[in-house]
């Protein structure tokens, strides 16, 4: 007997998991590297700088190196590092692609995009994360990310595909519309680049507590962020990926409000999806408002981003699951 395409689609998805799962060891295994290195090059550079230094201060002192030193000196043993890094690159890329041809699968399996209940969603969303995480390596080096973002996207795909999977169903006549392609797409792309922005504000965090240390203990402890970028770059970056992020989602609120005016004979009603709709939007708004203004710069500015996603997880979760409302479309109840 055939299999049908959406037993294919959800084969696929499981393959999809398990090569993103081998991504996901290949970019832990960078940063161990990472760790590592930074062990062995401060202490050649320690053994290497104590003479010089005992003959300068008349006594045995300890060198300290800064990041650019570390980046100037560990060339040769980065090698076996970035071997994992393209072999984590590389297996998400192949994991992108049968993820790519699940989606598409289901969607031909239900003839209509897929992206129409909680299950569809988490599938197309976390491609879509992928693909902008991939898209953004063309402009900037982000692989260090991989182990995060692939981490989150095998949670929530593992995730979704065990617990919010459901059969091909016909649509509910209210989201037979063209707003359901452009909202919920769009909604998809805003989650993905706030997404890698939160990513980047946890690896801000943990790289100002490490140059917040004493100097003689950056090296002794949370080692794989010392060849990481400074805390200030991580903070640009995630700063330039939110407020793309935080257009989409502008685009998500006003599209849905039309859609809505359409389907419901209103542009808002007070229903607990837009509510938190546009709760998401007022952090990130303020967010960056907060992240233009000198005091909010650093570590208030990335905790508030962090608490953005935090909301857009919740929104995906909690208010799909557990909230009442005209956006029930998880398909799990009746």
């Amino acid at each position: 007997m055939t299999p049908s395409l959406d037993t294919v689609s959800v084969i696929l998805v499981y393959s999809a998991i398990a090569v993103y799962s081998l991504a996901f060891i290949a970019f832990t295994m960078d940063l161990a590297r990472r760790a590592g290195e930074v062990r062995t090059v401060a202490s050649a550079s320690v053994r290497a700088s104590a003479p010089a230094a005992a003959a300068i201060n008349g006594s045995t002192a300890t060198a300290v190196l800064d990041r650019e030193q570390i980046e100037a000196g560990d060339a040769t043993a980065s090698r076996g590092r970035l071997v994992w890094l393209r072999i984590g690159l590389s297996l998400t890329i192949i994991g992108f692609v049968v993820h790519l041809v699940a989606t598409v699968l289901r969607g031909l399996a239900a003839e209509r995009v897929p992206w129409a209940n909680m299950y569809e969603f988490s599938l197309t969303a976390t491609l879509i994360i992928t693909a902008v995480f991939l898209g953004v390596q063309l402009r900037e080096d982000l692989r260090f990310l991989g182990t995060f973002i692939v981490g989150l996207v095998v949670v929530l795909l593992g995730l979704s595909t065990v617990g919010f999977y459901v059969s091909v169903v016909p649509l509910p006549p209210s989201l037979q519309s063209i707003w359901l392609i452009i909202h919920v797409f769009v909604a998809s792309l805003g989650t993905a680049f706030l997404g890698l922005g939160f990513a980047l504000s946890v690896m801000q965090l943990l790289q100002h507590r490490r140059e917040a240390l004493p100097a003689e203990s950056r090296f002794s402890r949370m080692k794989a962020m010392a060849s990481l970028p400074g805390a200030e770059k991580l903070e640009n970056l995630a700063y330039r990926l939110i407020i793309v992020g935080f257009v989409f989602w502008t685009f998500t609120l006003i599209a849905g409000a039309i859609w809505a005016e359409a389907a419901w004979g209103r542009y808002w009603g007070w229903d607990v999806k837009e509510v938190w709709t546009f709760v998401i939007w007022t952090i990130f708004a303020g967010y960056i408002h907060a992240r233009s203004t000198r005091g909010w710069r650093g570590v208030p500015s990335a905790w508030l981003a962090i608490v953005g996603f935090s909301a857009v997880l919740f929104n995906y979760t909690i208010v799909n699951l557990f909230f009442n409302g005209l956006h029930s479309y998880s398909g799990l109840t009746e």
